[in-house]
């Protein structure tokens, strides 16, 4: 996997020959913003050492904390802090600590079909896992022409671009869909209970070179983890993010938290009644039936799995597909190339904002963050800094949290 410290993309893909080489880089008004209240940066490469440390001080081997590293620092580098750092001591070190992630787990395969097999996870980090079965399905599809993992006793693995974005890189098309183990935190359409998790999906191909085409979306209106982002920035979230019991919008981010709101599925604009609704939590069921069902993960809507408050992301499953497009026909690479370039060559309505497919925005972030370091917010910093000092007390050496660039 590319490390965020080179000089190419996290999630590089290249179109094959005869793909056109990217426009110039231009101003993205469209980009996701940087993080707010202050702060300082913090060079890419001291970030990734240090993340990958931190890790390994907790009970990762060298090879998982490294992959680990990479696949969390991956959201602060492509202007996803929401997805990035701001996790490490909210999700991933407490999951360590209570025996939820098991870091030297060995997962178990169930079935091998060839190019389709079946993995119990066993709790290893997914941060870890899910990269590594993108890697196995990208061995099956050289081999067979496509190559499918399907994946239970999984954990939390972060943004899904990331992983399915391996494939690209080796100029396949990746796959990656995941439920939310028997977390519930929306509801049907019309319904009172919380039923299913975000159940994220992405899907990555080669477009340009360095500005790969990755889809990496929540069937949800938006991802628990922006609407935490902006309660701690204390930022109201746009309607049609969150709705009351009744389907009355609500925009404190908190609310989410205290359990006085839900989130709204994907197509249901500023109304949890509206009938658009279907399509996200249509695209849920189905990573459920591809991702939990297929595996055997754990099932957010079955009613013998309704224990807890619902918001236990325990035993994920995940579908990590790869797709070998030279297995089929010549000439794939050099198509990609001409679909994407008409894309960024689309008339757009504000000359000042031109057209971009998803991954470029993603793209570009990663180079400037490689220049110029990525901003972290200052309480960001003192997590960090308190995760360090936490480790060295434990008697680990080598844990420090990382330098800031000087003046910034």
């Amino acid at each position: 996997m590319v490390a965020p410290d080179t000089q190419q993309s996290p999630a590089a893909g290249g179109g094959g020959a005869g793909t056109p080489a990217p426009p110039a880089p231009v101003p993205e008004p469209g980009a996701p913003p940087e993080p707010h209240g202050g702060g300082q940066h913090v060079f890419a490469a001291e970030l990734l050492a240090f993340t990958e440390r931190l890790f390994a001080a907790h009970g990762l081997p060298s090879e998982r904390a490294r992959a680990a590293a990479e696949a969390l620092c991956y959201g602060d580098l492509c202007g996803h802090p929401s997805h990035g750092l701001a996790n490490l001591a909210r999700i991933y070190l407490p999951a360590l600590a209570d025996g939820r992630v098991d870091p030297r787990a060995r997962p178990r395969t169930l079935a091998d079909n060839g190019a389709s097999l079946l993995i119990d996870a066993c709790r290893a980090p997914g941060l870890w896992q899910a990269g590594a079965a993108v890697d196995t399905a990208v061995q099956r599809a050289r081999e067979y022409g496509v190559g499918l993992v399907s994946v239970r006793g999984a954990t939390h693995f972060g943004c899904a671009g990331h992983h399915a974005a391996r494939a690209a890189e080796h100029g396949m098309i990746g796959v990656v869909a995941a439920n939310c183990g028997r977390q519930r935190i929306a509801p049907p359409p019309g319904g009172l209970a919380p039923l299913l998790g975000t159940n994220p999906l992405s899907v990555a191909a080669p477009a340009l070179p360095g500005h790969p085409f990755v889809l990496d979306m929540s069937t949800t209106a938006a991802p628990t983890g922006r609407v935490r982002e902006a309660a701690r920035a204390g930022r109201s979230v746009p309607a049609g993010w969150l709705a009351d019991s009744a389907g009355d919008t609500v925009t404190d981010p908190a609310a989410f938290d205290r359990g006085d709101a839900h989130l709204l599925w994907l197509g249901a604009g500023a109304s949890a009644r509206s009938g658009g609704a279907y399509k996200g939590f249509g695209l849920a069921l189905a990573v459920e039936v591809l991702a939990a069902l297929l595996p055997g993960a754990g099932l957010g809507p079955v009613q013998a799995d309704r224990r807890g408050d619902g918001r236990s992301d325990d035993d994920i499953g995940f579908l990590a597909a790869a797709v070998a497009p030279d297995r089929l026909r010549e000439g794939f690479g050099a198509d990609a190339g001409d679909l994407f370039s008409a894309v960024l060559a689309a008339p757009p309505t504000d000359a000042e904002s031109p057209v971009r497919y998803p991954g470029w925005h993603e793209a570009e972030s990663a180079l400037r963050h490689r220049r110029d370091g990525v901003r972290l917010p200052s309480a960001l910093l003192r997590e960090l800094a308190e995760a360090a000092e936490a480790a060295g007390v434990a008697g680990v050496a080598g844990v420090a949290a990382p330098p800031v660039v000087g003046g910034r």
